[in-house]
């Protein structure tokens, strides 16, 4: 059996549950048997090592440990786990990758080792990255990983010339969008998707009979001129509404938008331009990790411009909608020549219902 592997399933489940924090598995072994077995759990309750110790009892003496990320050494919300490790007599500890965070990078590991346990790093490692790639992204720069996510006809269309776009992608690809939903911290959309699409912006079907998940992701509208109609469905779902506006804004555009349950944040614009680092920094600052961009191509165009996409999720229908004035995806500047267009790399396919599900990383300059 693949321990490692059984432990990064493990941490799958924890996706979408444990953000500030990485989603980690671990798995214990004892004379080749599974005695115990945990992931992350929400923030302030036990990471996955002391989850799976405290299953595993007495067998965890002389047994093996199996974990997606390096043990934290550190106090936080928590005690450290490379105590709790050492106090359950593990001898052997297989870590899938090294811990980013600053307060560990590595120590973890060293004082595993100095208290005589045998430890070893890099089994499935590339895995353990992309699972944690939001986490990784955040811990290193105080920012959060960015999801571009689309869907668009073969001729690169999102919506007809009289702006119908429902459904363009398959409901395959819809119904993993909203479990992609469920593992992000945040969605983000602009304003103009809100008044033309009146989106729910929430994750729906990943609770079992189409039902909405229990924990929903902050929904962000890039709002520059406070135009948002306080009418929206999105303040009607479970969860919270931020909207991002360009100083200064109206008291009388905000009162209503307030008493709908929205939150309001206002940056310095231009001409009720937001700069987008500015407000990546600001959500950072509240520990989103993860934000998912969903629309509309003014607000890709702007992240775009500024190389401040990480990955790309493309959906690609096998249809044709034609027309000059039908609705392209991404705005904003662009570039003047193919050779400075923006590059993807690790890009993968594969087929999602009728579509086809082009995935890669943004080549940074």
């Amino acid at each position: 059996m693949d321990y490692m592997k059984h432990a990064l399933s493990l941490a799958e489940l924890a996706l979408g549950y444990t953000s500030p924090n990485p989603a980690v598995g671990a798995v214990i072994v004892k004379d080749a048997m599974v005695v115990g077995v945990g992931f992350t759990q929400s923030p302030g309750s036990p990471h996955a090592e002391v989850m799976a110790i405290r299953q595993a009892k007495d067998r965890a003496k002389g047994a093996s440990m199996y974990v997606v990320l390096e043990p934290c050494c550190h106090y936080g919300r928590t005690p450290p786990c490379v105590k709790a490790i050492i106090d359950a007599g593990i001898e052997e500890v297989h870590v899938a990758l090294v811990d980013p965070n600053p307060l560990v990078a590595g120590e973890g590991v060293k004082q595993l080792q100095e208290a005589g346990i045998t430890v070893h790093v890099g089994d499935h490692e590339e895995e353990a990255r992309k699972l944690n790639e939001s986490y990784i992204k955040y811990i290193t720069t105080g920012i959060p990983f960015v999801i571009a996510k689309f869907a668009m006809s073969l001729d690169g269309k999102i919506a007809t010339k009289d702006g119908d776009s429902r459904w363009i992608s398959s409901y395959e690809s819809r119904h993993y969008v909203h479990r992609l939903r469920h593992t992000v911290d945040a969605i983000m959309v602009g304003a103009n998707t809100i008044m033309t699409d009146d989106p729910q912006l929430s994750a729906r079907r990943c609770s079992g009979k189409g039902g909405k998940t229990r924990v929903q992701p902050l929904r962000i509208i890039v709002d520059g001129r406070c135009k948002t109609p306080p009418t929206a469905r999105v303040f009607k779902e479970p969860g919270n509404t931020l909207i991002v506006a360009a100083q200064p804004v109206e008291e009388k555009k905000t009162t209503a938008l307030k008493a709908a349950g929205a939150e309001i944040v206002e940056l310095p614009g231009i001409e009720g331009i937001i700069d987008m680092e500015d407000l990546l920094k600001l959500l950072g600052n509240r520990q989103i990790t993860s934000v998912l961009v969903e629309g509309g191509s003014d607000l890709f165009g702007s992240l775009f411009d500024s190389y401040l996409v990480d990955k790309v999720l493309v959906y690609i229908a096998p249809i044709i909608i034609g027309g000059e004035k039908a609705k392209h995806t991404i705005g904003g500047e662009g570039v003047s020549k193919i050779a400075d267009a923006i590059h993807l790399q690790d890009v993968h396919m594969e087929n999602s219902g009728s579509d086809v599900l082009i995935s890669g990383y943004i080549q940074k300059k």
